[in-house]
């Protein structure tokens, strides 16, 4: 395996040259950590399968857990996920943000990536600067998961340790500082209606009946 990159990006004005390194790595298959803005996460590109399974091993999780994908704006939802005009303005209205959004997925979605029973795809649209450079310069979404190590039960928030713990198993490491972690707000949507499964970081007030 080539070596893994660290890359040290400003948080607030990320480096451009930076920004195509990093898409660079990724668009060639490669695994990265990145910064968001609830902890770091894995990710990979939407087409690429084997990075995904190499995602699960870091994890050690099943082929059936649900990734999220990451998209830089709502334009990029549509495609992925069944949006009516209600929907789509609470999600503008609340996007980007610490939200993990769970809807209903459209043909458009890998079947590795939906839930197979529910038949639907978590999707996120990150505030964090440097990851939104990234999926600009990607121009599509990312496969991602809450970067967690086996038998941990927090997020990892600093990047020095994650390359000092996985470093080798890796791509690219992101280094956007050290970050507090929160779980983002999980909402699911049911015919169009709200339902908060998990309240993180992200205000539930909104979706709140």
């Amino acid at each position: 395996m080539a070596r893994c990159e660290f890359i040290s990006v400003h948080p607030d004005t990320p480096q451009k040259r930076y920004v195509a390194q990093i898409c660079g790595i990724i668009s060639g298959g490669g695994v990265a950590v990145v910064p968001t803005d609830s902890a770091y996460a894995l990710c990979c590109a939407l087409q690429e399968k084997e990075a995904m399974e190499r995602i699960a091993r870091i994890r050690r999780i099943s082929n059936k857990h649900n990734f999220t994908l990451m998209c830089r704006d709502l334009s990029e939802i549509a495609t992925y996920a069944r949006v009516g005009n209600q929907v789509f303005r609470l999600l503008k209205a609340n996007t980007p943000g610490a939200y993990t959004f769970i809807l209903p997925a459209t043909k458009e979605v890998p079947r590795r990536l939906m839930n197979e029973r529910r038949r639907t795809i978590g999707i996120r649209v990150p505030q964090n600067a440097i990851l939104s450079a990234i999926l600009e310069g990607m121009d599509a979404p990312l496969m991602s998961c809450t970067l967690i190590l086996p038998d941990m039960e927090e997020p990892e928030a600093d990047p020095v340790e994650i390359n000092d713990k996985i470093g080798g198993l890796v791509d690219v490491i992101v280094d956007g500082g050290v970050l507090v972690p929160t779980p983002t707000t999980v909402i699911r949507f049911e015919e169009e209606v709200p339902v908060i499964r998990r309240v993180g970081a992200g205000d539930p007030a909104p979706f709140e009946s």
